[in-house]
Parts: structure tokens; sequence; C-alpha cells
């Protein structure tokens, strides 16, 4: 059976990509049994040809744009096809990192169902949802996954992104559940199998640097509107701060992503000078490379 995981990934999380590539061979102890490849957004027409256009994400009409955080999220889709609808595919978010050996998804019994993936639950005032940042995928049984076709109708106002993403569109009886070790939100414990930064505003190689993702739009009260106001009036006469990354409040986290950078360091899987790249881009935080080597002393 052909089996390989799909990181999707831009270049504002291209060294987090890389990361958790070497994140799941490393933690294999099947390495030789599946494949990583990592799919980039600059290297998908259809994705480049929208930019500028609105599309339909939950109650709003939103502008795409190739240079936001997350322009990666269509691709992880794509595997399905890529693979001519054959074999399976654990398609991962760029910042998740195996913990655990991820041979355990690909020989798992998936009791008939099209795909497997983690239960979100509900935060803030958002609603619980099926989290597609990680998923477990029978391909035969996706033939219906044409990832360019769902992605332009986005823009036909056809189709609502935050159904696409959350799975609405698939049916009950073909979704199975992961265990939520599989898809660990910030939270880093013995049982953990696959760590998932997914608040973005504390990923832990960001901190400090302005955030480059577009914020989600709540539905405000007087109250709420009133505070947007101040901030706006704040942000013209330049009394606010910038908006940046935060530290992540698990030290642990940190610890762990700088700590597989380091080892990619020493390993050769990517050099010093790719990370001053992403710092100089400020993809990656300035003192990325002081940091792994306060962890190697």
């Amino acid at each position: 059976m052909d089996c390989k995981v799909f990181i999707q990934t831009n270049d504002e999380q291209y060294l987090g990509a890389q990361v958790a590539a070497y994140a799941l061979q490393r933690n294999s102890r099947h390495r030789d049994r599946f494949s990583v490849e990592l799919l980039h957004a600059r290297d998908v027409p259809w994705l480049k040809d929208r930019v500028g256009q609105k599309f339909l994400r939950g109650a709003e009409h939103r502008v795409w744009k190739k240079d936001d955080l997350q322009s990666f999220t269509p691709v992880r889709f794509m595997p399905p096809k890529l693979m001519n609808y054959q074999g399976r595919a654990v398609v991962i978010d760029p910042d998740c990192f195996a913990m655990a050996d991820i041979w355990e998804l690909f020989s798992r019994d998936m009791e008939g169902k099209a795909l497997m993936c983690c239960w979100r639950p509900g935060f803030k005032d958002l609603p619980g949802y099926r989290a597609s940042s990680v998923m477990l995928l029978d391909n035969a049984r996706l033939r219906h996954w044409d990832a360019e076709k769902t992605f332009g109708e986005l823009f036909e106002f056809k189709k609502d992104y935050m159904k696409w993403v959350k799975l609405e569109y698939e049916s009950d009886e073909t979704v199975g559940l992961l265990e939520p070790e599989w898809n660990d939100f910030d939270r880093l414990t013995p049982q953990t199998k696959i760590l998932h930064n997914t608040y973005r505003r504390t990923q832990p190689w960001k901190t400090g640097l302005p955030v480059d993702f577009t914020v989600r739009t709540k539905r405000r009260n007087l109250r709420g509107l009133a505070k947007t106001a101040v901030k706006t009036v704040k942000r013209w006469t330049g009394a606010s701060k910038p908006d940046v990354y935060r530290p992540h409040p698990d030290h642990n986290q940190e610890r762990l992503f700088f700590s597989l950078v380091r080892e990619c360091l020493e390993k050769g899987v990517f050099d010093a000078d790719l990370v001053r790249r992403e710092m100089a881009a400020n993809h990656v935080r300035h003192d990325a490379l002081d940091l792994c080597q306060r962890l190697a002393a």
C-alpha cells in the first residue's frame, strides 16, 4: 500500500514545515514504509490566479491574499487526486510536530471510513468542529475531492471556506474520529502524538515578529464597536503598540521546536543560511539561532 505524508506550507511557514518533516521521520521506526512531501502554495497556479478576488468565508466576503499566514490551507485537500485516488495519505499543517510514530495512523483499521480526524472542542465564541489540520485519508474513498474545483466554487459563493476546512461537506458516515492526542492543540503531554502549535499568536518560532495573518472578524455589540473605534484612533495617531506574536505560554513547546531545529542543523537537514534568510524575511524570530546555541550548551 502506497503511504505518503503531505505537509502543506507557504513561505511564511516554510521552516516549520521542514522541521515537521524531520520530526515525522525522526520519531518513526518505519520511515522506510512512507514518504514525506511538502506541498508549497507557491507551486499551485490556481491559488495564485485568485489573488485579490473575494471568496465566501463564513458571514463575510474576504479577499484572497497570497501572503497570509495560512494561504496554504486549500492544498490539504489535494493529496487524494495527487495519489490517483490510491493508497493512504496523512495530511498535516506545517505547525504540527510528530511525537509518536506516524505509522500508527497508516496501519490502523479505518473501519470503512473515508477519512479520520480529531474533533476540536469549542473555545471562546466558536463551536466545536472537525479539524482538517491533521487527517488520515483513504484516497480511494475520496474520489469526489477536487481541491481546485472546490476552491473555485468559493469565489462563485457556492461553497463556504469555513464549512470546507471543517469538513462539513463530508457525510457523518464517512468520517471517523481520531484520539485527541493525534492533534494536540498547544498541549504537550506524555500522551501527545502530534503537537499542533495552532494558536497563531503564540507560535514559538515567531515571538516578537509583526503579525502576518488576517484576524478573524467577530460580530460586535455596541461596546465591542466602541473598543474597535478606540483601537483605530490609536493606530492612526501612533499611540497603539504594533501587533506582534507573543511568547508561547508553555516554555517546553518553545524548547521542543528549537531542539528540533538544532538537530536539523547538526544533521544537515538544512543549514544556518536558511534560518538566517527566514529571520531576514520576518518568517522566524530573530534570535532563533541564538536559542539553538543555548540548547546545545
